[in-house]
């Protein structure tokens, strides 16, 4: 076999391969002679039709399907030999297969680019520092309260924290627009759900009243034939209501699972739960910048076949996202366009923390491993059971310890790095977790 390599452009390659005509005689009379032994053919015992009958009936087959097995396995010896790593299944182009000729094919590909991780000492790292303060657990048991609250009719003009019932009618230049118009429709006021301006009107007027508000819409609101538009709005105000807080009885309290009832309990709970949302978001934020640090420091080629894969997986789990896996069968296709960036950005990512992981021989660490799934399994009822199911399940210890080696280069790169502390509240911490999601 004869193989040259051309490069056609960036990650692109041309293999030429030429398989010696002897090669081709044999793989083809291999094929007919092993129908000859199988295929029954009238006028002749099984097995015993002459070659000349077979190559007759079946020769065309043979031969395509002789050029198919050659292509396949000396594209594979081609690709060992030239030390070559396909990014993507390859384009095949092949000469006609000829009796007593040298058979000739080209593959074009794209390879996985040679990697050299570098700078890792230029990365700098702002490491957040926060933990759960008994103010801040305080604020979520009020927040669980706030969750489970009744609301009640008060005599009041309406205010930040209260909630008002109104129908309302929207019109611009006297016309009603589409979406602008509502009946008994709730509001808490302070929440800035409206456009602005809406709320301000609302505030100081009383159940019963009647009243207009002017408001213009943002330039950036969503709705492309309201952007910018100046709108006045019919008001009727329905009912203004106080929130009514639930009382920390143990009724309460064994609403979240706390079988006791004791408040001692529920802020035991609570402050594990919060510091386990902690911890996972101050690993993120840390994750991400040394990511985004490699990534500054490196700037590599991607194959495109690597990204239309991944292309692919971001559309499925947003079309899943938008209908679920049913619906999403029967929607129109994202376009690409949409998850391009996202796309070639994990994928060089996973490039050169690939390249952390092989150049600095990273295996998943058991203690680790352990860790890793422990952690997990203090989200539900019976711990142990979840601990228990991990590590007879080997996908999904093979799932964990790839999270484990994927930890372990990014504290390797943080090693490197330069880091930095930052002390941040509980809310500033997970605010920042929420907004980059």
């Amino acid at each position: 076999m004869q193989v040259s390599v051309e490069t056609t452009q960036g990650l692109e390659r041309r293999l030429t391969i030429t398989v010696p005509a002897e090669k081709v005689e044999k793989e083809v009379n291999a094929r007919l002679a092993q129908l000859a032994k199988t295929r029954r053919i009238d006028g002749f015992r099984p097995g015993k039709a002459p070659m000349s009958v077979i190559k007759k009936m079946y020769g065309q087959m043979v031969v395509a399907d002789a050029a198919d097995a050659l292509i396949q396995r000396h594209f594979v010896e081609a690709v060992v030999s030239q030390k070559l790593s396909p990014a993507g299944a390859p384009t095949v182009t092949p000469n006609e297969l000829q009796a007593g000729q040298d058979f000739v094919f080209t593959a074009s590909f794209e390879v996985y680019p040679e990697i050299e991780v570098k700078n890792l000492d230029a990365i700098q790292i702002e490491k957040p520092v926060a933990s759960v303060q008994d103010a801040d657990l305080d604020k979520m048991i009020e927040t669980l309260r706030k969750q489970h609250a009744t609301w009640a009719d008060v005599d009041a003009p309406a205010a930040a924290e209260l909630r008002v019932n109104m129908d309302f009618s929207g019109s611009i230049d006297g016309v009603e627009f589409e979406g602008g118009k509502a009946e008994g429709f709730s509001l808490v006021l302070g929440a800035g759900r409206m456009i602005p301006g809406f709320e301000d009107g609302l505030y100081g007027k009383k159940a019963g009243e009647a009243f207009d508000i002017n408001v213009t819409f943002p330039e950036d609101y969503h709705a492309e034939n309201l952007k910018g538009k100046a709108a006045k709005f019919a008001i009727k105000l329905n009912k203004v209501e106080q929130q009514i807080l639930p009382e920390l009885t143990a009724e309460f309290v064994q609403r979240f699972g706390v079988e006791d009832g004791s408040i001692d309990a529920l802020r035991a709970e609570v402050r594990k739960n919060m510091e386990r949302e902690l911890s996972q978001a101050l690993k993120n934020a840390v994750k991400e910048q040394a990511l985004q640090g490699l990534l500054d420091n490196n700037e590599i080629s991607v194959p495109k076949a690597a990204v239309e894969q991944e292309i692919d997986g971001l559309r499925q789990q947003a079309m899943q996202r938008f209908g679920g896996a049913q619906q999403a069968k029967n929607m129109p296709q994202l376009p690409a366009e949409l998850f391009q960036e996202q796309a070639e950005r994990r994928v060089r990512i996973g490039l050169l923390l690939g390249e952390v992981i092989r150049t600095n021989a990273i295996k998943a660490e058991d203690d680790r491993v352990k860790s890793i799934i422990e952690s997990m399994a203090t989200a539900y009822e019976d711990p142990q059971e979840v601990v228990d199911y991990y590590l007879k399940n080997e996908q999904l210890l093979n799932n964990i310890r790839n999270l484990a080696v994927e930890e372990q280069a990014v504290e390797l790169i943080m090693s490197k790095a330069k880091v930095t502390e930052k002390a941040l509240s509980f809310d500033d911490v997970i605010n920042k977790a929420s907004a980059a999601a």
